[in-house]
């Protein structure tokens, strides 16, 4: 065909609608926990006082939310499922005034293009209501029914007709966290509607309408019922109030964070962290606090018409919006230690000195570090040390660091031998005293042509992740019984990933046995655990497995053994024995890869003498 004939015949044509109606759900149906947000805004704005939420398999099978709002009429219903018809916008200066959770109309019609829906609702003053059923766009059925009052929608069989965007959904564990994420938000910020989730028969939340404080109780633990302080401040441009948690109540991982503007959850990374960021001084590196903060504005002032989930906004006047936020976040934390109220410059506040004690707890080096190892700074090495060359002779820099003399093994001639031939070899007389503690972070020793340094945190991090790879895959998990259980309370969120971990979770030398309510009993604990410490440490391996879950691609028994290490190494800022010193770089050496730790950051640095030599020059 020639380029002419080609040029006269159109190729642009107009999408059929059940292609163009996939295309749009894939940007507002990204997973079943976005099913669950646009249901729930839906019934929040019908006016209900009590919403049902029922899921099974992570809503994979079935997501259904019911409410007691107002009911549809017939002639609404069919509208309801058709793209860009909504009851919420009728003119464009209606976007500039949105008070309502939903407003964009394309939510049913979205989750109809790639389900099958049932619909039933019926209004107060109908004698009858209605069944719709809507599958993958078709209409199937619509006819009166016998139903409660308000609205009830079933979606089955999420991507049934897109199985491409099926596959690439998650475990059922990962997949029902994200909907309990959204549980959460929504019933924090409507704390007047009464919710309860069901999930494959069990109940997961059970909130009838409450005080915030004890909504935040209900939803992660009883231990938050003591540890929340309460925000109040009212300005001429945007009135400020909220929950935050002590910092006592740290994890971590993220999730525990919710911003909400107007009543609605939204996302703004950079006032996250100008929050997160006032809690610096009685929280360690990557501890994440507890905190709900609700802003409320002119509609005009904010636009929440910027992304198609509405989770992202733009405020007129940001600036404004984060330093009010911060002075107001401040004040309520200072108040609460009765801090006084010094400029951020001042030493005095720097020094912590009217600060309350920290809040972590030292432990024997047995079982490490109850704060992750992160208390305390590393050491500035001199820039012009070539790092990259570490590694170079990695086995040799290990014999030069510590090497225990067994004549029942070496004889003399060959030490000497050995000695001529590895420039790097320490002075064997000198080895049993030739290393101490920088900063008390830091094992330091002294080579033949050098000097290295061991990073204790990292060093014992990798120790007790290959000791627990190894129990865990010759299933001879070391573990010491209780001679009480524990019961430890987690959050739903918790309680969901501790039981998808379980098994993985037994081989590390956890004895732990899931109860109702979303408790779990601990009956024994892995020997590198001090007794008296154990419901900390589960939950802090559930934290920081969910931490490394976002970032990094090793298998669930690597991440969990990441955890566990991360959390019993000896932390930095402990001082060590000599004893304790001879056996952490004994135990290092002995390991398959003592030169970087579990997440591959190195465990030791080497530093010739001729680089040392040259600071001097």
């Amino acid at each position: 065909m020639s380029r002419e004939s080609d040029s006269d015949e159109s190729i642009i044509r107009h999408l059929p609608p059940e292609i163009s109606n996939k295309i749009a759900a894939g940007e507002v149906i990204q997973r079943p926990s976005s099913v669950v947000k646009e249901l729930l805004d839906n019934a929040i704005d019908s006016g209900a006082d009590q919403i049902k939420i029922y899921i099974q398999n992570a809503g994979r099978t079935l997501i259904q939310v019911s409410d007691d709002g107002c009911g549809m009429a017939k002639g609404d219903i069919r509208p309801c499922f058709q793209r860009h018809a909504t009851s919420k916008i009728q003119q464009v200066e209606d976007l500039q005034h949105i008070r309502t959770m939903g407003f964009r109309g394309e939510a049913m019609a979205s989750i109809a293009s790639v389900s099958q829906v049932t619909l039933k609702t019926k209004r107060v003053q109908d004698e009858v209501g209605h069944k719709y059923e809507i599958w993958g766009g078709e209409e199937r059925t619509f006819e009166p029914a016998s139903t409660d009052d308000g609205t009830s929608v079933e979606v089955r069989n999420l991507f049934y007709n897109v199985p491409a965007r099926r596959q690439f959904l998650k475990t059922d564990a990962t997949e029902f966290r994200h909907i309990l994420r959204v549980v959460q938000q929504v019933a924090i910020a409507n704390t007047d509607i009464g919710f309860y989730l069901t999930a494959d028969a069990d109940d997961i939340y059970e909130l009838p309408p409450q005080p915030i404080k004890e909504r935040i109780t209900e939803i992660f633990g009883k231990n938050y019922r003591a540890s929340l302080i309460e925000v109040e401040e009212e300005t001429s441009y945007v009135d400020i109030y909220g929950v935050l948690g002590d910092p006592k109540l740290t994890k971590k991982s993220r999730g525990e964070q919710f911003l909400f503007v107007n009543g609605r959850p939204f996302q703004h990374n950079f006032l996250k962290y100008v929050t997160l960021n006032i809690y610096d001084t009685w929280t360690g590196p990557k501890e994440y606090p507890f905190f709900a903060i609700f802003l409320e504005l002119d509609p005009t002032q904010v636009d929440v018409n910027v992304h198609p989930s509405k989770m992202e906004v733009k405020f007129e006047d940001e600036r404004s919006i984060i330093q009010l936020t911060k002075s107001v976040v401040k004040k309520a934390i200072n108040e609460y230690f009765m801090v006084p109220d010094v400029d951020d410059s001042s030493q005095s506040a720097k020094s912590g000195q009217n600060f309350p004690k920290n809040f972590r707890s030292d432990m024997p080096f047995s079982s490490g570090s109850s704060n992750g190892g992160q208390s305390g700074g590393p050491v500035r090495m001199p820039s012009r040390i070539n790092r990259k060359s570490n590694f170079k002779d990695g086995k040799k820099i290990a014999r030069s660091i510590y090497e225990r003399e067994d004549a029942a093994d070496h004889k003399e001639g060959a030490r000497d031998k050995e000695a001529e031939q590895n420039p790097e070899e320490p002075d064997q007389q000198k080895s049993d005293k030739g290393f101490w503690q920088l900063h008390n972070a830091y094992i330091v020793t002294q080579t033949r042509s050098g000097m290295c340094m061991i990073d204790q945190y990292r060093a014992h991090k990798r120790i007790i992740y290959e000791k627990t790879l190894e129990a865990a895959e010759s299933s001879l998990p070391s573990t010491q019984q209780l001679l009480f259980s524990q019961t430890v309370e987690l959050s739903a969120t918790d309680f969901s990933l501790l039981e998808e971990l379980q098994p993985e979770i037994q081989r590390m030398g956890f004895n732990v046995e899931l109860m109702s309510g979303n408790t779990a009993m601990v009956q024994g604990v892995p020997a590198d655990i001090d007794i008296g410490d154990e419901q900390s440490v589960l939950k802090s391996v559930l934290h920081q497995y969910q931490q490394l879950d976002q970032k990094v691609k090793l298998g669930t028994r690597e991440k969990l053994a990441v955890a566990f290490a991360s959390k019993a190494a000896v932390n930095r800022g402990r001082s060590l024995s000599k004893w304790e010193m001879e056996t952490l770089i004994d135990q290092l050496f002995a390991c398959e890869n003592p030169y970087k730790d579990p997440l591959d950051n190195p465990t030791l640095i080497y530093f010739p003498l001729e680089e040392i030599e040259s600071r001097f020059s």
